[in-house]
């Protein structure tokens, strides 16, 4: 498990303070639209936390001379999503911590309407955005998360169109780290980021980690922020996806209950065989593959990702063990929530492969 959050401030969490951490790497345009977004919050009482990976596009040099007020922590190499917010959350002053990608623009009441809901029930520890395409504000691009039985998680109704069925403030699994907000004594209390994730499945592995924690997450539909999808790595890119097939399997060996974790094979087949015939019908984002020679690039790609993920099952079955020793939901219990919380294959497969 992560280590505990703790601060590198000596004062206790202002209650009446949100920590907003962006995290960038060589995105410079993207940022400044991001940040811009970041100042127009309505009545927000927020201190924005840039944390930079080692850019050399002088997005560090242009936050410091166009946003004076935002607090820049610059790495000299690109340390990944989850080190990178890590240390965010470390210098985060506020009781609440909000992530924002550097590719999201959020609306001006995003802030307010996420932190109202953690009024709801001090078991609150989590507040999910509606996200949007930004290329097509009209389509979902995730309204919280869903879970398939071998530890894939998509976004709730994404590639949908936006017909209102999103828009009831309601419980979800978990947020979406590109636009989320957390509970700091939630974060001090669990651990942050499991750094071993680097980029992908990390708000997955935080989000159901704290709901074996016993922390809710209420979907704030009021609390929109416009994505640009894929825009970090690419959607075809095969680092990307071999990143999110380690991730699953590290996941699911870290979090799932034994009576899910070894029919994972099975489940994992299960997804591989529908997802085959939905791309060679031009559905999900394996279409962005075409052909045979596109279908054995993912191919390859999924088994660099498993093969990679091996060297690290020991170590997420020792942080495993440290879990279940502290967690408040039983075995049964979390196999239930994963159940509630599943899916449906044909929309997994099927899913458009947005922009």
């Amino acid at each position: 498990m992560a280590e505990p959050v703790t601060s590198i401030f000596e004062e206790p969490p202002s209650p009446f303070l949100i920590s907003v951490i962006v995290v960038n790497h060589n995105r410079c345009s993207l940022l400044r639209a991001c940040l811009t977004s970041l100042y127009q919050q309505m009545d927000a009482c927020a201190e924005i936390i840039l944390v930079d990976n080692g850019s050399e596009d002088g997005s560090a040099e242009m936050t410091l001379a166009e946003f004076p007020e935002v607090r820049v922590i610059r790495n000299p190499e690109n340390r990944g999503f989850c080190e990178a917010n890590n240390q965010g959350i470390a210098a985060a002053r506020g009781a609440l911590v909000a992530l924002l990608n550097n590719d999201a623009e959020a609306d001006p009441d995003w802030l307010n309407e996420l932190a109202r809901v953690f009024q709801i029930s001090s078991d609150v520890g989590m507040a999910a955005s509606k996200i949007v395409v930004y290329s097509d504000p009209t389509r979902i691009d995730k309204a919280g998360h869903l879970i398939w039985l071998d530890g894939q998680n998509r976004g709730r109704g994404t590639g949908s169109l936006d017909n209102g069925q999103f828009d009831r403030e309601e419980e979800v699994l978990w947020p979406d780290g590109c636009a989320a907000m957390y509970r700091k004594s939630m974060l001090d209390q669990i651990g942050g980021f499991d750094e071993d994730f680097f980029a992908y499945a990390d708000d997955a592995e935080l989000g159901l980690r704290a709901r074996i924690a016993g922390w809710r997450c209420i979907y704030a539909p009021r609390a929109r922020v416009r994505h640009h999808r894929g825009a970090t790595l690419g959607v075809a890119s095969t680092r990307r996806l071999a990143l999110i097939e380690r991730n699953r399997v590290l996941l699911a060996v870290k979090l799932f209950p034994w009576s899910l974790l070894w029919l994972n094979g099975f489940y994992y087949g299960w997804r591989i065989f529908a997802g085959a015939r939905a791309a060679f019908a031009g559905r999900g984002e394996a279409a962005l593959f075409p052909g045979w020679r596109g279908k054995l690039r993912i191919a390859r790609t999924l088994l660099a990702g498993d093969l990679a993920a091996l060297r690290f099952i020991p170590r997420m079955l020792r942080k495993r063990a440290q879990i279940l020793r502290t967690r408040k939901l039983t075995s049964a219990e979390t196999r239930r929530l994963i159940l509630a919380y599943q899916i449906p294959l044909d929309e997994l497969v099927s899913q458009a492969a947005i922009e």
